[in-house]
């Protein structure tokens, strides 16, 4: 750490710190629930698919609350692209900059729109309150490059002094299926943003704002030395690990590795994958960066704060224009699948040197579906979007999550009561897929099964993984069940994870259990009877794989 931030961090007292950084904590916390109450469309006030951060003038992260750990690659980039674009000294207190490109607006993909708003104390810039919220609006697009995907936005003024640029709104309304519910998610956001910058300003107020710039540099000091702690009871070496990674958009399967190099109290990671694809499934720099940093903290220390300092001590590299690196005009609507991925990947390399602290294949995918279709009212475009879960990596102590969000994302799902209401769909079958969790004396989770019926006409997108691989299991755990679809008897088969419903067919969706931890035979007889009696595994597993008779 250098001698400058040495002397910022010893100029104020670590109470006043612990204070100031719980204060931080609590705003972010407090956007985020007033984004979800405020907002309109079912994937945010009832999937929570948003994000809240506290970013300092430099762009650095300060606080992010903790919502969807994958909008922080959306977050790192925007302020940078703010400032190159919009003269610091022409802002003014009530400039809200609103952006989603994944090349020219620090995005990585275009439905997550970031608003960013300068807080103002004394005249000058202090912080910047930040938000992005996954708008479920551009659907039924191609994928081949990201001129389809959606209207891009680089960092352009959509307040000005606290009015609304009526033009620009307009504009980016006019290219949104939904557009009332754009607009109200719009507001949501702004109000979001709005309560930051009054906590801020009120922070500022009580402890002074030389103080409180103080304590955010001292608590990305205190990331830094706990990540470096972390690093360094690593042992120092290389390890290597590779998977595979297919979805409805791929004619096979690509291989993705890490290397990851740990020397003294720094970690390098250098990734491979194959060159970038026509499909949506590439991922920006910073979609990387955010994964890394996600899964890093996991595994060394998840008690580190989630601020820009954790990253010091951190290098990330890929080649330029592969998948898990892309460049312009690569479609990256998709990069969620490939970021799970990537987690499990450095999940498997680091189980060589800390199997303790990492867990298994979780179900390594994002099972999306998409549906759109008209209202018969009034013609009007619908779009409903939602992620399934599945299984959670079993732990070297404990076994893993049934039907879950993992690692970057961690939305909700849709309740069938208010997804009924919404749409002209109908959820025949919610549950839990017996067997599909890996076996283990730490069994894996369990994934999910979901049936709809579509009521009236509409399109359908479905994108997944594992389809073709298993998540694997560790240390002599078994690997968790794949990822399917299956449409009703009569339906055209879908292309590239497209196809149409018409009201009365049936789609059923199976996602990825996920691996087992250590040998199945030393799983006590207990659980295995348990296991037996919930479902987990059949009567056939039972006496095969733990030797146990029921």
């Amino acid at each position: 750490m250098s001698a400058v931030r040495e002397t910022a961090a010893a100029a104020i007292d670590p109470i006043t710190v612990e204070v100031i950084g719980s204060a931080l904590s609590s705003i972010t916390e407090e956007m985020g629930e007033a984004l979800v109450r405020a907002s309109y469309s079912t994937n945010i006030k009832e999937r929570r698919d948003c994000s809240t951060a506290l970013f300092d003038t430099a762009g650095n992260t300060l606080c992010q609350a903790e919502h969807i750990p994958m909008h922080l690659g959306s977050f790192i980039g925007i302020i940078p692209h703010i400032m190159k674009r919009h003269a610091v000294a022409e802002m003014q207190p009530g400039d809200v900059f609103i952006g989603n490109d994944a090349y020219e607006g620090g995005g990585t993909h275009l439905p997550d729109l970031v608003l960013a708003e300068p807080i103002f104390v004394d005249g000058e810039i202090v912080a910047w309150a930040v938000n992005t919220a996954h708008h479920a609006d551009f659907a039924d697009r191609g994928h081949q490059h990201i001129y389809q995907e959606g209207l891009r936005i680089p960092p352009i003024r959509l307040y000005r002094a606290g009015i609304v640029q009526k033009d620009v709104q307009e504009l980016i309304l006019l290219n949104c299926q939904v557009p009332r519910e754009r607009l109200s998610d719009l507001r949501a956001q702004m109000a979001a943003n709005r309560l930051g910058v009054v906590r801020v300003a009120a922070l500022c107020g009580k402890y002074g704002r030389d103080t409180v710039l103080a304590a955010g540099r001292a608590l990305q000091d205190y990331a830094e030395r706990k990540m470096r702690a972390g690093i360094a009871a690593i042992p120092d070496g290389t390890y290597v690990f590779s998977d595979k990674y297919d979805g409805p958009e791929l004619a096979g399967e690509l291989d993705f590795a890490v290397a990851i190099t740990v020397e003294g109290e720094e970690m390098r990671l250098h990734f491979d994958s194959p060159p970038q694809v026509r499909a949506g499934i590439n991922m920006t720099y910073t979609a990387l960066l955010s994964t890394v940093y996600y899964a890093v903290k996991a595994a060394v220390d998840p008690t580190i704060l989630p601020n820009a300092g954790l990253a010091r001590p951190i290098t990330v590299t890929a080649p330029v224009g592969t998948v898990l690196h892309c460049a312009h005009p690569a479609a990256v609507n998709g990069r969620i699948g490939p970021c799970q991925r990537v987690v499990d990947l450095i999940f498997g390399a680091l189980a060589e040197a800390i199997p303790e602290r990492v867990v298994a294949a979780c179900n390594g995918s994002v099972l999306s579906a998409t549906f759109v279709g008209a209202r018969s009212e009034d013609k009007s475009i619908w779009v409903y979007l939602e992620t399934i879960g599945g299984g959670s990596g079993a732990r070297a102590q404990k076994d893993g999550l049934d039907g879950v969000h993992v690692h970057m994302t961690n939305t909700s799902n849709l309740p069938v009561e208010a997804l009924e209401v919404e749409y002209p769909l109908t959820v025949l079958r919610y549950e839990l897929v017996e067997n599909s969790g890996g076996t283990g004396a730490q069994r894996g989770g369990m994934g999910l099964r979901r049936v709809y019926r579509a009521e009236a006409e509409c399109r359908l997108r479905l994108d997944g993984s594992r389809m073709r691989s298993r998540p694997w299991g560790l240390a002599g755990g078994g690997p968790g069940g794949m990822c399917s679809f299956h449409l009703s008897a009569g339906m055209a088969p879908f292309v590239d994870g497209n196809g149409l419903l018409r009201a009365g067919d049936i789609v059923e969706i199976i996602t990825p259990g996920a691996g087992g931890y250590g040998p199945p035979e030393q799983r006590g007889r207990a659980h295995v009877l348990r296991d037996l009696a919930e479902g987990r595994i059949d009567r056939e597993t039972a006496a095969r794989v733990y030797n146990t008779q029921p």
